[in-house]
């Protein structure tokens, strides 16, 4: 059932299938650049049966290899080859969206920990020394990672236009490392709003370390229950959070949070495809409750609201260089966590980083940065304020 699958569907790259009694097929046109070793017979049917969940569950449980360390190249292949006919588009994919991300008050909480209240030193091993958990704005290549994070934040600063003694507020705000940037290179006041007490403590240490805790406040709470008015608001990585039914009401949070001259910069993954639904291993394992927004649902949302466009900037490739570079990171401290987590662990957070990776390299996985006001003025009329020189 599985050769004629693999062999109708494989038109791009080439792969070495090894079995666990030592046969071998090539699928593809050219020489085999990976070797992709099965160690369960049960797997491959397993794997066609669901593709979506069970390339990841088999591969967690053990049930395959890849040889050299080139499982990145593997998943090149099979989403090359495979994806288009798997992936569930359109209004029922839509639909499923909303059930799957229903992420009311005590939900958003359960889905945060989950993930993001996970050992801090797991993050602190692979993000940069600021733990930027999110796209890195790489303006060459072979920028550093903290060059690149450090980027991001500048670019990200100049998008608010932001004037000391100001007040920002930003929704989703991790460890706390955009909001200090903020306060400490802009001199404004900022508010964080997180739902991961992991978050908390490390985002309320590091502003009293660098002498910043009257600026830079941080509190643990949902943006559906703030209260406040200010003169920029910024979220980054969080609006995949939100979920699909939650999205008119979070630009109309938005807008009322915001003041009549403010700016607000929203910073979140998206795809240039039709809607699709969250992919399932994703959901089971990483983010529970997550969603990955087409811009025809972020556009009509905000629609919905008293806010208006001032620019859309889509960011390509940015995240799969970012992702490759955490990898990188985690790669070289796997061993301790083999040790400590255990090698399913291991797999799970390889398999996460790489198959995120893949989606931005060749899938239609983007960052879309939404520049947001009420007063149509707020923002300069062109761009040329992101790129002059001071």
């Amino acid at each position: 059932m599985y050769d004629k699958f693999i062999r109708d569907n494989v038109k791009h790259g080439a792969f070495k299938l090894v079995h666990p009694n030592g046969d071998e097929q090539v699928y593809g046109h050219g020489p085999a650049s990976v070797v992709w070793r099965i160690n369960d017979p049960r797997v491959l049917s397993k794997i066609v049966r669901n593709p979506l969940l069970n390339l990841g569950e088999t591969y967690i449980e053990q049930g395959w290899d890849v040889e050299d360390g080139k499982l990145a190249e593997l998943l090149t292949i099979l989403r090359t080859n495979f994806e288009g006919g798997l992936v569930r588009r359109g209004f029922l994919a839509a639909c499923t969206g909303i059930l799957q991300s229903w992420n009311n008050l005590s939900s958003s909480m359960h889905n945060v920990s989950h993930h993001y209240d996970l050992d801090e030193s797991l993050f602190r091993a692979f993000l940069d020394q600021d733990m930027h958990y999110s796209c890195a704005y790489f303006r060459t290549p072979d920028l550093t990672l903290e060059a690149a994070q450090s980027a991001k934040c500048d670019h990200i600063r100049k998008k608010l236009c932001l004037k000391p003694g100001q007040k920002v507020l930003d929704i989703g705000c991790g460890w706390g490392s955009l909001g200090l940037n903020l306060a400490e290179q802009n001199d404004v006041h900022v508010t964080g709003l997180t739902l991961s007490n992991e978050q908390l403590s490390v985002a309320k240490q590091e502003a009293a370390r660098r002498s910043l805790d009257n600026q830079a406040q941080f509190h643990l709470e949902d943006y559906r229950n703030h209260r406040g008015q200010y003169d920029a608001i910024v979220s980054v990585g969080m609006f995949e959070h939100v979920g699909l039914r939650n999205f008119n009401h979070y630009f109309n949070k938005v807008a009322e949070l915001l003041s009549e001259d403010g700016i607000a910069l929203i910073h979140t993954i998206g795809h240039t495809d039709r809607p699709a639904a969250t992919n399932p291993w994703i959901r089971r394992h990483i983010f529970p409750g997550g969603y990955i927004p087409a811009v025809s649902e972020i556009t009509s949302a905000v629609e919905q609201s008293p806010l208006v466009f001032a620019d859309i900037e889509v960011w390509r490739q940015h995240y799969a260089l970012t992702l490759k570079e955490w990898n990188h990171r985690f790669q070289a401290v796997r061993s301790e966590f083999v040790r400590d987590k255990g090698e399913r662990f291991c797999r799970i957070w390889e398999f996460y980083l790489l198959t995120c990776q893949t989606a931005f390299e060749i899938s239609s996985h983007v960052v879309y940065q939404l520049q947001l006001s009420i007063n149509n003025a707020s923002v300069p009329t062109t761009r040329n304020y992101l790129y002059d020189r001071a």
